[in-house]
């Protein structure tokens, strides 16, 4: 963390380095420079004790020439975007000491490679140079291509050094929750979901806590988050209490509530895993893509869930097709789930995949309710049966879907929808709605039953 202190110690230095016998004679830097190089830099590192882990990090993966972390490349990717922005707050002075051993660090290394004063201060003129801190014990044919070339070539150094001030800075801000939205054009590419959302994003912000805080404030993902937490802790509240009701209120209530807890299971896992999703997708690319694994696979149980009930009481006096009927859909639900475990899935290039995968698991009880329908009479099933239910449920979900995968209305609008009313928000409300619905069709399908007792007509299914 950039808030953390830490006692500085690096590892000893490697054996490699220790001495010359197994080098080549002909290596661009040689042992003695490898060796002496390692042993100043363990020694400017443990001084500059004001410096984190993932700084120290950074730096030595700078000047070891190696790739920086995943995190780091793409806050520089975006602080390179915005250089033209000015960050409105100032640094705060544990903030400043840090950037200090960064500088400190720098002029250790800057010493190392004997690099003329004059080339360095044109960028950079706190640094100090002592020019002959290696001359007696450098060859001096290594001495001439240090001077012609700079420690490991300067001129990507230095420019990587002041990257990682902005950087730094950028960071910092994230983690003390004083970040500013930013526009879509400069969001990595694992960001960016929605073409026609032009500003109001969260910039990435490698910590779930600001990720956490950010629920809190303004942004594209703000009402998402909201309508689908707000709905979860609404269907939570409501099925403890109908899962709480006395027995006397179900003909069979254990079977019963074993049936409606299938529902309201499913619906709580949906909205849990969406706003969690939502709301930390901008952690990482990796954590991004479990949560949107879980944001999908929740949809499916929500489906699931939602036949259950339904099944059960319009099936009540007819079990056999119910437990078919219920096998098909599991099937189908766990295909849906383990095809929303591949990774492309979740990209923008799949947007009407997904929700062609969802829609159709939904479509799925277009038969059973054919055959109730059929069986019991169109008028029986639409006044007892809770049909008109059904089909208003079925049209909230599918109008939901339609609006995400098309992206209406910010299509039309681009960048007057971005924070309020775009597709992905009018969804959500849409399958909360969908799933309050449902709940209600079915609840008066168990009155019913809990009204004419456990007894069935000859021929009919309820």
């Amino acid at each position: 963390m950039f808030t953390k202190r830490w006692a500085l110690q690096l590892p000893e230095t490697p054996a490699r380095f220790r001495s010359c016998g197994g080098c080549d004679s002909d290596e661009r830097w040689g042992c003695e420079w490898q060796r002496r190089l390692v042993l100043e830099r363990q020694r400017s590192v443990t001084r500059s004790n004001g410096l984190s882990v993932r700084q120290v990090f950074e730096i030595n993966s700078i000047l070891n020439q190696t790739k920086t972390p995943v995190i780091f490349k793409e806050q520089l990717y975006i602080v390179n975007k915005l250089e033209g922005l000015r960050l409105e707050e100032s640094l705060s002075s544990g903030l400043r000491h840090r950037r200090g051993g960064i500088r400190d660090l720098m002029s250790a290394q800057e010493k190392l490679c004997d690099t003329p004063s004059s080339e360095l201060k044109e960028v950079n003129p706190n640094v100090i140079h002592e020019p002959d801190l290696l001359n007696d014990n450098m060859e001096s044919e290594e001495r001439e291509m240090v001077e012609e070339e700079g420690f490991m070539g300067i001129a990507p150094l230095l420019p990587a050094y002041h990257a990682m001030e902005k950087m730094e800075e950028f960071v910092h801000k994230v983690w003390e929750g004083r970040w500013r939205v930013i526009p879509h054009d400069v969001l990595p590419d694992w960001l960016k979901d929605n073409d026609y959302l032009l500003h109001g994003h969260r910039p990435p912000m490698p910590s779930f806590r600001a990720c956490l805080r950010s629920i809190f404030r303004i942004h594209t993902e703000t009402l998402n988050i909201w309508t689908h937490l707000i709905g979860c802790l609404f269907f939570l509240g409501l099925g403890i209490f109908y899962m709480f009701r006395p027995n006397i209120s179900f003909v069979a209530p254990v079977q019963e509530k074993v049936v409606f807890g299938a529902f309201f299971l499913g619906a709580i896992l949906c909205l849990c895993f969406s706003w969690l999703f939502h709301t930390f997708y901008c952690h990482s690319e990796n954590v991004s893509r479990v949560f949107s694994k879980l944001d999908y696979s929740g949809i499916a149980l929500l489906i699931m869930g939602s036949f259950v009930p339904w099944l059960y009481y319009s099936f009540y006096c007819n079990p056999q097709p119910c437990f078919i009927y219920l096998l098909v859909v599991c099937v189908l639900g766990i295909t849906a789930i383990i095809v929303s475990q591949w990774d492309y899935f979740a990209t923008p290039q799949y947007r009407g995949v997904r929700a062609g995968v969802f829609v159709g698991l939904g479509l799925s009880g277009v038969v059973p309710t054919l055959h109730f329908m059929i069986s019991e009479g169109f008028f029986r099933a639409a006044t007892i049966g809770q049909i008109g239910w059904l089909f208003l449920m079925a049209a909230l979900y599918i109008t939901g879907a339609a609006l995400y995968a098309a992206r209406i209305p910010e299509r039309f609008f681009p960048g007057k929808c971005d924070i309020w009313f775009h597709s992905h928000q009018l969804f959500h409300v849409l399958v909360v709605a969908g799933a309050f619905v449902h709940f209600h069709g079915v609840s008066n399908l168990q009155e019913f039953r809990h009204g004419v007792g456990g007894g069935c007509a000859e021929n009919g299914l309820l």
